[in-house]
């Protein structure tokens, strides 16, 4: 069975090593509010640009079935904590996306 974690390509700017650690931090939170889709109907893709530069910027972009494409950034210099922030800026990405396409169902 696919999860949400499985449809996370995670591109080789980070090392093997840090995969783990971006999936616990990237999943529980973000996962709970991608639930409304099946996890087939999900793609995500993490990128860092610039690493260790202070150009540094990391992408995470989702695609969901039927809805356009979302693109969370960071420009944190800390690769966790730059997980951490495009993780909730895409939550919150999606959770406008619902909460405007239910106000548009009630009318």
């Amino acid at each position: 069975m696919t999860t949400f974690q499985d449809r996370l390509r995670i591109v080789p700017e980070f090392r093997a090593d840090e995969h783990e650690q971006i999936n616990k931090l990237m999943f529980g939170r973000l996962e709970r509010r991608l639930s409304r889709w099946r996890p087939e109907e999900v793609e995500l893709e993490l990128s860092v640009k610039d690493r260790d530069t202070p150009k540094q910027r990391m992408v995470l972009e989702c695609w969901i079935a039927r809805e356009d494409r979302l693109v969370a950034t960071s420009r944190e210099s800390d690769l966790m904590k730059g997980v951490v922030e495009v993780r909730d800026d895409l939550w919150r990405q999606i959770d406008k996306m619902v909460t405007k396409r239910e106000a548009m169902r009630r009318r």
